[in-house]
């Protein structure tokens, strides 16, 4: 018997993870660690994660729940009985979409634990899907992970950031099983309204396209702009499903839960994926999260949410910033800032790109962003900037910012 001793090298990993996301996340890691070795005062304005904690009910409500011995056994895979009524109510309540629990919701271990999953439930390998470019990156990275053919739709200045759903060609309609789109979004917080949602919902049904929109920034509107549930659109619920975070709408981003919405066909397939692959929502989050829902309900016009804070800081820093020389239009919505870059580095475009311009930036003066190819291709020649520190501390980022740009002028 001849035993064979030299063997073709594995590495133990799949090539379908060098297309999950951006490595510009990693290098933006590595430069603060460079730049506090320089004695840098890091002012991190880079990954959107809310810097406070939810409401003192909410932490209570889950600070009870935790000692109930009974809810420590596994929960039901697609939420409890208690926690989907609670979500459809809101529903009604927040977008006067009614929907039956039973079969139009799924709970989600967060927004991000459904976007990341949809596309093996309602795909199979080798099919096509439409996503933004730029867009968040899990958007490209599920399609990554279930073996499914991205078209990227640019989102682009001259169209005020909007899908131009007319240049799509026929042949990508006929083709594609799902669009995904999020209005606001991330990271450019771009409004649609009813007229557009009927355009999308039109098109879709045309060629039996499924819609899902992302709607993790629900709670975060300006100026007195509410953003619409596409399911709130006659045909809607035929066509479309809608993700909701109560990371961002209710600071429980570490509690890990949300949920998805609508179509009943898109949602039992998610649900029949999710039963397979987890156990679903530790039984007092998903109690923390009713109590979130319900006191939104039961506040009703007098519930202040998260939107103010946000607002007041968006005014602040930009208008810091164009105190500074940097202007940046007011988005109307989310906890991101879209940014050009400023003029002197624009006009400079083969010394100076998002990642360059974000990269000295951090490493002058401390201040974090995220370049905007972190997001897509279509993101080169921007940055995101997150409003996740005290008004105080984003006038002294403005300052500093103030002080690299006149450095570089």
């Amino acid at each position: 018997m001849t035993i064979h001793t030299e063997h073709t090298h594995r590495t133990w990993r799949a090539t379908k993870l060098d297309h999950l996301g951006s490595s510009i996340f990693a290098e933006v890691a590595s430069w603060k660690e460079e730049a506090k070795t320089k004695g840098k005062d890091i002012i991190d304005l880079g990954i959107g994660s809310p810097d406070q904690g939810p409401s003192l009910i909410i932490r209570e409500s889950l600070s009870r729940e935790v000692l109930k011995e009974e809810n420590y056994a596994y929960p039901k895979s697609s939420g409890s009985e208690s926690f989907l009524n609670s979500a459809a109510k809101w529903m009604s309540h927040r977008f006067q979409v009614k929907v039956n629990p039973n079969t139009e919701i799924v709970s989600l271990m967060g927004s991000q634990d459904g976007l990341a999953h949809l596309a093996q439930a309602i795909c199979n390998p080798g099919d096509l899907a439409m996503v933004p470019n730029p867009g968040y990156p899990i958007y490209a990275g599920s399609l990554a992970i279930a073996g499914v053919r991205p078209f990227e739709i640019p989102l682009r200045e001259q169209n005020d950031f909007m899908p131009d759903l007319e240049s799509i060609p026929d042949e990508i309609w006929d083709e594609a099983v799902f669009i995904l789109l999020s209005f606001p979004g991330n990271p450019i917080a771009a409004p649609a309204d009813q007229h557009y949602f009927e355009k999308l919902i039109a098109k879709a049904k045309k060629w039996n396209v499924l819609i899902v929109h992302d709607m993790a920034y629900s709670e975060m509107g300006f100026d007195g702009y509410e953003p619409m549930s596409i399911l709130s659109v006659p045909g809607a619920m035929d066509i479309a499903v809608e993700f909701h975070s109560f990371s961002k709408s209710f600071n429980m981003a570490g509690c890990r839960i949300g949920f998805l919405v609508g179509n009943e066909q898109a949602i039992q397939s998610l649900r029949d994926l999710k039963g397979n692959i987890d156990y679903g929502v530790f039984e007092p989050v998903q109690q923390a999260a009713i109590t979130a829902l319900e006191h939104a309900i039961s506040e009703g016009e007098d519930y202040v949410g998260v939107a103010p804070l946000y607002e007041a800081r968006r005014n602040v820093f930009i208008d810091s910033l164009a105190n500074e020389g940097w202007e940046i239009p007011k988005p109307c919505a989310t906890m991101f800032l879209w940014a050009a870059l400023p003029g002197p580095f624009r006009e400079q475009p083969n010394r100076w790109n998002s990642r360059s311009f974000a990269r000295e930036l951090l490493l002058h003066s401390g201040v974090a962003v995220i370049p905007g190819d972190a997001f897509g291709t279509e993101g080169e020649g921007y940055v995101r900037i997150a409003l996740v520190q005290d008004q105080q501390r984003l006038e002294e980022a403005a300052r500093r910012i103030g002080q690299f740009i006149r450095s570089y002028s």
